[in-house]
């Protein structure tokens, strides 16, 4: 006979397999490139979860992960590391299961967002040092005799990279009637590392000859650590585009199956950001401003080799978290952020094709 917490677990299982089958698959988003001819380009549109954001893929994953690992257990709290995304899909998951839930959180974490989590029933720690979240997450773990799922450690390992679940799967399947149905590209930024590792490993497993670029932001350690491979690479500050970059190397990130990186500078980010959002008629994230960047980045390079093809970026988060920030002008300003020139650049990029700025750096493109 099955233990009371077997028996938990598997109920808990069956719930969580239960709203995947009520979810539908995200849109493959189609942006077409007048200046560079012969490449198309789509976004893979991740808002479109319930939970909007990409993290709703990898939030299931842990908790199936934990659940599988007899890691959680019935009214004990489940705590989390996160700049936000994450944990409102955590929260998800976790009222889902009835559990209590606690996000620790960098002070500078959008209102939007604090809010989204405290509407799915968690609560939010706010620590004004970002590098400390992962210490205060394992000492509140200690404190309520809860778990600290720490999506840094276990994205990589938590998500099946062959099948279930699995982003890349999905793009080639929504992929296959298209023109160019194998990518050259898929491009996506780096927070825990765990979508890079999913596609990159999904494309080897398939024997695809895409290519995954992954496109960094300012204030992370990914890039140099892609270039170095020095795993002790930190910085003592926060990244500025919420939900991608890290101040220090993280386990789920693995740079082996990355093929070229870009790093690319935080208001050039915000710049392509507002360019997407006015192209699709709606707003976006930063994150998928520095995927635009990165995409343009792969597309102009194919240009010049004289290649035709088509790239996939990942569209992770809609704008509404960021209403007071990334869209507020007056944020903007005091941040001292000045984006027109930028947009006007990435709209020269996008309708003619002309060369983006020369701040971004880039290794093996």
């Amino acid at each position: 006979m099955m233990s009371d917490n077997r028996q938990w677990a598997r109920e808990a299982i069956r719930i969580i397999e239960a709203d995947f089958q009520r979810s539908a698959d995200t849109h493959l988003i189609p942006l077409p490139l007048p200046g560079l001819p012969g490449i198309e380009l789509y976004f893979k549109d991740e808002s479109s979860h319930p939970t909007g954001s990409l993290k709703h893929r990898l939030a299931r994953s842990l908790f199936l992960y934990a659940l599988c690992n007899g890691w959680l257990k019935p009214g004990a709290p489940v705590i989390e590391a996160s700049s936000g995304s994450t944990a409102i899909s955590e929260a998800y998951f976790a009222r889902l299961l009835g559990l209590p839930f606690i996000a620790v959180m960098p002070a500078t974490t959008s209102k939007e967002k604090i809010a989204q989590i405290e509407f799915y029933g968690g609560k939010s720690h706010l620590v004004d040092d970002p590098t400390q979240i992962y210490a205060e997450s394992e000492r509140l773990a200690r404190e309520h005799d809860g778990h600290f799922i720490d999506q840094f450690t276990y994205a990589e390992r938590a998500t099946d990279w062959r099948a279930n679940n699995n982003i890349a799967e999905s793009i080639f399947h929504q992929m296959r009637f298209e023109q160019h149905p194998e990518p050259s590209w898929l491009i996506s930024s780096p927070g825990t590392g765990g979508t890079t590792a999913t596609l990159g490993r999904y494309v080897r497993y398939r024997q695809h000859c895409t290519r995954v670029l992954c496109a960094d932001a300012e204030r992370s350690v990914f890039f140099d650590y892609y270039l170095t491979g020095d795993a002790s690479l930190r910085l003592d500050h926060g990244s500025r585009i919420e939900g991608i970059g890290r101040p220090r190397v993280e386990a789920s990130f693995l740079p082996k199956v990355i093929d070229a990186m870009v790093k690319v500078p935080d208001d050039l980010s915000l710049a392509a950001m507002h360019y997407l959002a006015q192209r699709l008629g709606r707003r976006v994230g930063g994150s998928s401003g520095t995927n635009l960047i990165g995409a343009l980045m792969a597309a102009q390079q194919m240009v010049a080799a004289g290649e035709t093809g088509s790239i996939v970026a990942i569209l992770c988060d809609g704008g509404e978290r960021y209403e007071t920030s990334y869209y507020d002008q007056a944020w903007l300003k005091a941040q001292g952020y000045e984006l027109s020139g930028l947009m006007a650049a990435v709209a020269a990029s996008v309708e003619r094709g002309e060369p983006l700025p020369a701040t971004v750096l880039r290794a093996n493109i």
